[in-house]
């Protein structure tokens, strides 16, 4: 897992290395509208893509109360229901079962795309004159490069996948391949068979699926997001969640540094901190 410096630094590669970095209209750069800047969505779509009443958290208890509790949302899935096929539905279901324990981001584990850019934080977009795109994104330190050109092959399978953009108008075009965190035991023993948690309710994907994404500057403080999933292993039909990015304007926003994996150990070693301790080493 990358570390906030690792992508300040290889965001500062990539603006010193491009030309012109600062083009006359702020509103465009190199001919293409200008993303630069600090976004975050605001929804509960990490919480559960679909439509979804409010409820008790799976882990509350008496310490925490209402404060672990599931907001309601309308949902962000275009047609308001995820097309499973039976099979893959059953396996949502037990995804969803052994939650929160089971979840990727309880583990601190990369969040893939998309669900890197609706999560509870702000992510940054840097973009030159002309080379590739860089966004960072404020959970887990994670960060992910869009190599504009032609889509391509990707060498092996990543948490976070391999991101291929280009512009169609003022739409900025992302195509994610390749997205697997391979088999990663998870706390309890589960094992988290090549699938990418969309969001805290077990919606997932798999490694075969094709992410396509589309940003699309609205005004200067709003971008249209979408993102299209293409996952015949899985689901019936290709689907589409959509939602807007709203822009930080304050004066200093900027992305700080979560490096959550402190806050992620009792979960994924507590049982050998306990046993070690209860042997008195």
């Amino acid at each position: 897992m990358k570390r906030f410096t690792m992508f300040a630094a290889a965001a500062a590669l990539m603006l010193t290395g491009a030309s012109g970095v600062q083009a006359q209209d702020p509103a465009t750069l190199g001919g293409h509208p200008n993303l630069n800047g600090v976004w975050q969505s605001l929804n509960t779509a990490n919480y559960d893509l679909e439509p979804h009443s409010a409820a008790e958290a799976p882990a509350a208890s008496r310490q925490i109360g209402a404060i672990g509790a599931i907001p309601p949302g309308l949902g962000v899935v275009v047609g308001g229901t995820i097309p499973y096929t039976p099979d893959a539905l059953k396996k949502r279901d037990e995804l969803r079962k052994s939650a929160p324990q089971n979840d990727p981001e309880a583990a601190c584990y990369l969040p893939g795309i998309p669900r890197a850019t609706y999560m509870p934080f702000p992510f940054q977009i840097i973009q030159a004159n002309d080379g590739d795109i860089l966004m960072a994104y404020e959970y887990d330190s994670a960060n992910r490069v869009i190599h504009m050109g032609p889509v391509g092959t990707p060498p092996i399978d990543t948490w976070m996948g391999t991101s291929y953009g280009h512009w169609e108008g003022n739409t900025l075009v992302v195509t994610t391949l390749s997205e697997n965190p391979g088999s990663v035991i998870a706390p309890g023993g589960a094992q988290h068979d090549g699938v990418t948690w969309l969001d805290r309710s077990g919606n997932y994907l798999t490694g075969t699926a094709t992410i396509t994404e589309r940003f699309t500057l609205k005004d200067k403080d709003h971008i249209d997001y979408e993102a299209e999933i293409d996952d015949p292993s899985i689901y019936t039909h290709k689907w589409m969640i959509k939602m807007p990015l709203y822009r930080r304007v304050e004066d200093n926003a900027q992305i700080l540094e979560f490096n959550c994996v402190p806050f992620s150990e009792m979960l994924l070693m507590g049982d050998l901190l306990e046993s070690k301790n209860d042997s008195g080493q």
